[in-house]
């Protein structure tokens, strides 16, 4: 889009030039206070020293952007980052989970031997409960997870 800008304004300018190229080229005297130029064309002056603030502006909109730029790959980078430690800590969860899981299985097993079968299922009815309950609470990070995301990137 600037350089679109930028062309349009040369074209402008070219144009300009080429319509009013007498009075462009016309010797003027040019009085700097400390010093004096005679037959000196000030319309070409005045011409160039319209381009060099276009141009400081076209410079100066392309270091904003690719600072922009910069910012953005640094937070994609930041993201990426925060995203790899998530998944390892969700699976550190699920290893430890499946261990307490195991750890009770196997307790209800031995002592299913010696108990009745009432009791063995309000134990399972328990360890269910506690399981949803951790399946809701990992559903729910991982939902704010995604709305984070969502906000952060867009």
């Amino acid at each position: 889009m600037r350089m679109v800008v930028m062309i349009i304004f040369l074209v402008l300018f070219g144009l300009l030039a080429i319509l009013n190229r007498h009075f462009l080229t016309y010797p003027h005297t040019l009085n700097l206070g400390f010093v004096e130029y005679k037959n000196l064309p000030v319309g070409l002056m005045l011409l160039a020293a319209m381009l060099i603030p276009m141009l400081v502006f076209y410079f100066w909109a392309s270091v904003t952007k690719l600072r922009a730029e910069a910012d953005t790959a640094r937070l994609l980078r930041d993201m990426e980052s925060l995203r790899t430690s998530l998944d390892s800590q969700e699976g550190s969860r699920f290893q430890q989970l499946q261990a307490h899981l195991d750890r009770q299985f196997t307790e209800m097993q031995s002592r299913e031997a010696g108990r009745a079968l009432p009791s063995s299922a309000s134990e399972v009815a328990s360890l269910a409960a506690k399981l949803d309950a951790m399946k809701r609470d990992l559903d729910l990070q991982f939902d704010q997870i995604d709305d984070y995301l969502k906000r952060k990137l867009g």
